[in-house]
C-alpha cells in the first residue's frame, strides 16, 4: 500500500521559493477585532438611465435596507460620464466616481439584463475604475453585492458576468445575490418595492454583504498581502501597475 508522503518544511525542499519573503499566516492580525469607528461605506452603482430606472429603484431599496444595517450608503448618478478613453480621468465625472470608489469599502453593482448582457452604461462605469492608481489598488480587498433587474422572467446572465469584473477587481464578491423578474411589476407608483420574495432577497444579500464588510474591512490590507508582490521592489511595483492601459 503506497502511503502518502507528508511535504516537509525546509527550504531546501523548495527551491523555487525566496525564504525572505515568505510569510506564515499571523491568526493574531487575522482574527483582530475591527477598530474602525465610523459606519461601513458602500458605494451604489446602477445601470440605467432611463427616468423610471428599476436598476436605481432597486438601488435605493438596497440603500434603505444598509442604511438600517448601520452602513453610510452613497448612490452615483452615471448621468453625464463619457465612455472610457474619450476623455481624460480628470474629467469632473470621472473624478467624482473614482473618488467615492476610494471612500468605499463596500460596493453594490445593480444592471438591468439587455440583449443577454449587462447594459453599456454599467460596464462603462466599471471601465472607468482603476485597478491601480499609482501604488494603489481601489478596488482589492473591499466587498461587492451583485444584483440585475430583468424585463421579463428572471435570469442570470448579467449576475454571472459582474461576478467576473468583481473578481478581475480584486473584489471580495459575497455569495449571495438577487435578479428580480418584471421588474416593472415590482415597484409601485411612487418608486417603491412592494413587499415579495424579491424583496426579501435583497433584504439578504445587503445583510450578507454589511456582515462581510464588518468581517473583512479591517483586515483587507492583510487578506490582499501577497508573496509575488513582497519580491518586488516599491519602484518595480510602482512602475508594473502604472503602465498605459491597452
Amino acid at each position: 500500500m503506497k502511503m502518502v508522503q507528508s511535504v516537509s518544511d525546509t527550504s531546501d525542499d523548495m527551491p523555487a521559493l525566496t525564504t525572505e519573503h515568505f510569510r506564515f499566516v499571523d491568526s493574531e492580525t487575522l482574527f483582530q477585532r475591527d477598530s474602525i469607528a465610523h459606519e461601513p461605506r458602500i458605494l451604489l452603482l446602477h445601470g440605467s438611465l432611463r427616468e423610471r430606472s428599476f436598476s436605481r429603484l432597486a438601488n435605493e431599496e438596497a440603500a434603505r435596507i444598509l442604511q438600517k444595517l448601520g452602513c453610510e450608503t452613497r448612490i452615483f448618478d452615471p448621468h453625464g460620464l463619457p465612455l472610457p478613453d474619450s476623455v481624460e480621468a480628470d474629467h469632473p465625472k470621472v473624478k467624482k466616481l473614482r473618488d467615492l470608489v476610494i471612500w468605499s469599502e463596500g460596493m453594490v453593482w445593480c444592471s438591468p439584463e439587455r440583449h443577454g448582457a449587462m447594459t453599456g452604461i454599467m460596464k462603462t462605469q466599471i471601465d472607468w475604475i482603476p485597478l491601480a492608481l499609482g501604488g494603489v489598488r481601489p478596488t482589492q480587498g473591499k466587498t461587492l453585492a451583485v444584483m440585475q433587474v430583468c424585463g421579463g422572467s428572471q435570469s442570470f446572465n448579467t449576475v454571472n458576468q459582474l461576478r467576473i469584473l468583481g473578481r478581475w477587481m480584486r473584489l471580495i464578491t459575497i455569495p449571495n445575490q438577487s435578479s428580480v423578474a418584471k421588474a416593472f411589476m415590482e415597484f409601485d407608483d411612487a418608486g417603491r418595492m412592494k413587499p415579495s420574495p424579491y424583496y426579501d432577497r435583497i433584504v439578504d444579500v445587503m445583510e450578507e454583504l454589511t456582515k462581510f464588510t464588518l468581517l473583512t474591512r479591517g483586515q483587507s490590507d492583510y487578506l490582499v498581502e501577497r508573496y509575488s508582490e513582497r519580491k518586488e521592489s516599491a519602484a518595480e511595483l510602482s512602475k508594473r501597475v502604472n503602465q498605459r492601459s491597452i
